[in-house]
C-alpha cells in the first residue's frame, strides 16, 4: 500500500522507471519501497463504434490519505516519471481506504 494501477502505460515502458519512481515515492511517503505495488492493467478503448490500440494514460493510486502536501507530492513524481518515458500527458486519481474497512489477512488495519 499504496497501489498504483495504470492504464495506457506500456508494461515495458514502466518496467524501465519502476523502481526509481517506488524510490522517489517512499521518500515522499516516508516508508520503504515494498510498500507500493505498481499494475498495469492491458486496455482498449472504445469510442463511437470503433476500438483504439491504447488507452489515454490514467493512474488511479489507491492508499490511506497523508494528507494534501503528500498527495500533491505524489501526483508531481508520478507526472515526472512518466514524463521521462515519453508520456506527455497523463491524468492521476487517488482512491482513499478507511483503516476501519481495509483488512489484511483478514484483520483490519484500524
Amino acid at each position: 500500500m499504496p497501489q498504483l494501477t495504470f492504464r495506457g502505460v506500456p508494461a515495458d515502458k514502466l518496467l524501465t522507471m519502476s523502481e526509481a519512481l517506488a524510490v522517489d515515492l517512499a521518500a515522499i511517503c516516508d516508508c520503504g519501497t515494498d510498500n507500493f505495488t505498481m499494475d498495469v492493467l492491458q486496455t482498449t478503448s472504445v469510442y463511437g463504434g470503433s476500438s483504439g490500440d491504447t488507452s489515454y494514460p490514467f493512474v488511479e493510486i489507491g492508499w490511506f490519505e497523508r494528507g494534501q502536501t503528500v498527495r500533491d507530492q505524489v501526483a508531481a513524481a508520478v507526472t515526472a516519471k512518466l514524463q521521462e518515458i515519453g508520456i506527455a500527458d497523463s491524468e492521476i486519481a487517488f482512491r482513499v481506504y478507511r483503516e476501519d474497512s481495509y483488512y489484511i489477512n483478514g484483520v483490519p488495519c484500524s
